[in-house]
């Protein structure tokens, strides 16, 4: 059976380069029936605190990977560690040293093979290594703890991993790995290692290039299924066209055969752009909650939430768009005054409308949009000569959503009164 791993070491933040290495090993476990573990490499006690650790755990679960076993922490190995190098020692294949030649106590170092390294990576291919590009490495230090290339490979044997996917700049860590299991008398695993995430610049992307962390993009109102549906592309692709995918669809896509080997961009406006499509999808109870905890009173009025919920990509979008619902005095479009509103027969034809408006019985959506329909057929005028204005008088915005359905929510007595004073504003 094939068993993956998450094993990262938790300082605070969780940054979407691990997080990304997270959704891999679990789209890879998932999609071969598999078994994805988790392993908390916790052994800088400074760094790794029980707030770190919760960090990593939550961002976990608000993404839904799911370990299949309780996590394995990695501060509760150390006598086997240490066991294993004692082991080395008497096979030969560890030596000690004063490293430092400071007097402080010998360090145990690992005796690289003295001959070139080659490993079959499953999405780079075959990578070599020369010998006389090898140095030998420290896996015990003089203060008597393991080091995390021991530690590392000797509890991905503990756990019966089969496949190790991680970054690319674990390279260079892999060929001292495999000679450690080789040494130990352990299976080596198979080796994926991952595009590295960059920037515009194709530099390694970090917070200096916007949000980074898993906390950043959640507080900012990131959807869960977008961000995990984001970072699956970044370095993988189905095959086809598809981006907006559900979690089953790319489980049953995803390999390790159709991950690329290049870097991979982020865009945060392809971001952004997912989580409307997201948002756009959901049902109208869940957006509505949404809405509600940016707005107060908001959610309950539901068809208010629709016409909005097909405009914003994020929740802090929901406070300005539905601003002028309920603040008359809204602030105006300088630019869409000036084109728009600012011509020659505009305000006649405001008025116009107005006294079509003042004459309906009903105000809502149908009985709206069927006045302004019969308007422009009345008087032989285009809709962008109509459209735009009311839009404008009543919303002081140049585009929105439909406008018959903005105008029944509005509210006839609203709409008359927003004309008006919009003719005599700029009239």
């Amino acid at each position: 059976m094939i068993r993956t791993r998450f094993a990262p070491s938790p300082t605070g933040s969780v940054h979407i380069g691990n997080m990304r290495a997270a959704i891999f090993n679990w789209l890879y476990a998932r999609h071969t029936g598999g078994e994805f573990l988790l392993r908390v490499e916790d052994t800088d006690r400074e760094r790794s605190t029980r707030e770190a650790i919760d960090t990593l755990l939550k961002a976990m679960d608000w993404l839904g990977l799911s370990a299949d076993e309780k996590p394995l922490y990695q501060s509760t190995r150390m006598e086997a560690h240490l066991a294993a190098a004692e082991e080395l020692l008497a096979s030969g294949h560890a030596y000690k040293e004063d490293k430092g030649g400071l007097g402080q106590g010998d360090c145990v170092l690992f005796k690289m093979p003295e001959k070139d390294m080659v490993f079959e990576d499953e999405i780079k291919g075959k990578l070599k290594k020369k010998a006389a590009d090898t140095q030998d490495f420290v896996i015990v230090r003089s203060d008597g703890t393991p080091v995390f290339h021991l530690a590392n490979v000797l509890d991905d044997i503990e756990q019966g991993i089969t496949h190790v996917i991680r970054g690319d700049d674990h390279i260079e860590n892999t060929y001292r790995h495999i000679a450690l299991y080789k040494a130990l008398g352990a299976a080596v695993p198979k080796f994926a290692h991952l595009p590295m995430i960059i920037n515009a610049q194709g530099k390694p992307y970090s917070k200096r290039d916007g949000d980074a962390f898993v906390g950043d993009f959640k507080e900012k109102g990131f959807l869960d299924e977008t961000l995990f549906n984001y970072l699956a592309l970044l370095g993988w692709s189905p095959g086809d066209d598809r981006e907006v995918m559900t979690r089953d669809e790319m489980i049953a896509a995803f390999d390790l055969s159709s991950c690329k080997s290049s870097p991979a961009q982020v865009d945060l406006r392809k971001l952004q752009w997912m989580n409307g499509e997201y948002i756009r999808a959901m049902k109208p109870e869940a957006f509505a909650e949404i809405a509600e905890g940016e707005v107060s009173d908001l959610g309950k009025n539901l068809a208010l939430c629709g016409l909005l919920q097909s405009r914003v990509k994020l929740p802090s979008e929901i406070g300005p768009a539905a601003d002028f619902f309920f603040n008359d005095d809204y602030e105006y479009n300088a630019k869409a005054v000036k084109k728009k509103l600012l011509k020659d027969g505009v305000f006649q034809t405001l008025e116009k409308i107005a006294e079509r408006f003042q004459t309906l019985g009903n105000f809502d959506e149908p009985t709206v949009d069927k006045a302004l329909h019969d308007f422009v057929e009345e008087n032989g005028v285009g809709f962008g000569a109509v459209m735009p204005p009311v839009r404008i008088a009543v919303s002081g915005q140049q585009s929105g959503p439909d406008l018959a359905p903005v105008l029944a929510i509005l509210g006839k007595e609203k709409v008359l009164s927003r004309i008006a004073k919009t003719i005599q504003k700029f009239g």
